[in-house]
């Protein structure tokens, strides 16, 4: 019987070079999954070094390496600086995020993130959450909806998606997949229906997760947290992340306003080893299709004293 893979890692070599890794530093892995990027950065780490790896989803539990310089962490990154602090660190070399779904969450039917499966409209990274898809789905207002739809999905068709989610939720609970997929399927372009559901679904994990929330904590916490020339390097999925991240490594705010102070020097606190994103080439792509739409961005922490 062949094993499911629970994950592939994307733009991994560029990823953990872009690290800069010294082989006696500090490493946070904040998206631990299969431990693909974490089983790298422990190859060049040495004796001295130290590497925590976060995730929420216990199920990563299985991955984590015996190795004494690997301390896995089971949480959302949004805490990263309290985690830290626990375990006695104020200041690290380096952070890492994949911030891309894995494997294991798309192709598990039970999980609800996928619309391939008819299966609870589940969609939690972390399973000991409150709220599912199911109740954001059954209890959030028309207008709520309809913000998430476009905000997160990007659709232009949000408020008639909206409109009639709530119709179908009067009539009965919407529980799984399934029921979703037929409520929204006459709103939606045959010709795109894979894409239109894949951007429900993604709008609606987010939404679930609190994923750009746990996004904006982690990159502002990175300022506090990185040593001097420290490196942040963040492979996002989708426009709403990368945005984000290109906005806070470039201008040090989410609106990428770009600040200077007195003597017209930009405030930013960081400077970007990569100007443009670093995109998967056509052979990672035929081999994991799945990191197509990745985009990695990394920059490192400047000594406010040196700028």
């Amino acid at each position: 019987m062949t094993i499911p893979t629970y994950h592939t890692p994307a733009l991994l070599e560029p990823t953990i070079d872009g690290l800069n890794i010294n082989p006696s530093g500090t490493y946070v892995d904040v998206t631990f999954g299969g431990g693909g990027h974490s089983r790298e950065i422990l190859r060049r780490l040495g004796s001295g070094g130290r590497l925590f790896g976060f995730d929420q989803d216990i199920d990563a539990l299985a991955n984590v390496p015996d190795d004494s310089r690997f301390t896995f962490i089971h949480g959302n990154f949004r805490h990263i600086t309290n985690f830290m602090r626990f375990h006695g660190v104020e200041h690290v070399d380096g952070i890492l995020a994949d911030l891309g779904v894995s494997f294991h969450h798309f192709d598990d039917p039970e999980r609800g993130f996928s619309f391939r499966y008819d299966s609870a409209l589940d969609m939690r990274m972390n399973r000991q959450a409150r709220n599912t898809a199911a109740t954001i789905v059954n209890s959030a207002s028309e207008e709520r909806l309809a913000d998430i739809l476009y905000n997160y999905g990007e659709l232009p068709a949000s408020r008639r998606l909206a409109r009639a989610i709530v119709a179908a939720r009067n009539e009965a609970e919407i529980l799984t997949t399934g029921q979703l997929i037929d409520t929204v399927s006459p709103l939606i372009n045959p010709r795109q229906q894979k894409k239109e559901l894949a951007q429900i679904f993604q709008a609606l994990r987010i939404e679930v997760n609190s994923e750009m929330d746990a996004l904006r904590r982690l990159l502002s916490d990175s300022v506090s947290l990185l040593n001097n020339d420290g490196r942040l390097a963040i492979i996002t999925y989708h426009s709403l992340e990368d945005r984000l991240v290109k906005n806070f490594m470039r201008a040090g705010n989410f609106e990428g306003k770009i600040e200077k102070d007195f003597f017209g020097r930009q405030m930013s606190p960081f400077k970007l080893i990569n100007s443009k994103p670093i995109v998967a080439s056509d052979d990672e792509v035929a081999a994991n299709p799945r990191s197509r739409s990745a985009k990695l961005r990394i920059a490192y922490r400047i000594n406010p004293l040196n700028k």
